[in-house]
């Protein structure tokens, strides 16, 4: 087993997130400060504590944010199984990692994650090959995106995965942080303005020090 650190994203973790305890509810710098308010993402939006458990994959905190180990999240956090050509090319990792859960107004499930990097130009590249990757992946696989709008710091699309729900997915890039948020969404094609709505609220805190 290789005691190196991490250097690329794009190849899993020799191993898993260890769910022995309860996570922290901040990582390093990244704190429920550096996530929107619910208030500030919809009507009816609340923070939701995950219980988690066997299945979720980690014990929970009692609180609606906890650390994720940063190789995991951000290899978690890209497209898999899509129908498109796959998109190749090493990541940075970043160096904290940090999960809030949310609830809709529809009682539906939203999270945001927060990926914080040790250089703006990190944070850059990993952003890249998110939405590179995004764009590439296609329609007719297990996973089905559609884009929805895209500039040069944000995007927002749709993920459909085969057989179960179906996300907005919007993703920024503010410094030396990535947020990504997923809501669910039974109308997730024509999220495409509150996803434009809601990026100010992220842009003004994800990146706070």
């Amino acid at each position: 087993m290789s005691t190196a650190k991490p250097t690329d994203a794009a190849v899993p973790p020799e191993l898993p997130e260890q769910a022995t305890a309860p996570p922290p509810a901040t990582a390093g710098p990244l704190t429920a400060r550096n996530l929107p308010s619910p208030d500030k993402l919809g009507p009816g939006w609340k923070t939701y504590t995950d219980p988690g458990g066997a299945e979720a994959g980690f014990i929970g905190n009692n609180t609606w944010t906890r650390r994720r180990d940063p190789h995991q999240a951000s290899y978690e956090a890209l497209p898999a199984g899509c129908a498109g050509r796959p998109v190749t090319g090493s990541l940075p990792v970043p160096a904290y990692a940090l999960t809030g859960s949310y609830r809709t107004a529809d009682a539906q499930p939203a999270t945001a994650l927060l990926l914080r990097f040790s250089s703006p130009d990190k944070a850059r590249a990993y952003y890249s090959g998110y939405t590179t990757r995004m764009k590439a992946c296609g329609t007719g696989g297990d996973l089905s995106v559609k884009q929805l709008w895209a500039n040069t710091t944000a995007a927002a699309a749709v993920r459909a995965y085969a057989g179960a729900e179906s996300y907005v997915d919007l993703s920024v890039v503010q410094g030396s942080t990535v947020a990504l948020l997923a809501a669910t969404s039974s109308q997730p094609n024509q999220q495409s303005a509150w996803a434009t709505s809601v990026l100010p609220a992220l842009e003004a805190v994800i990146d706070r020090s």
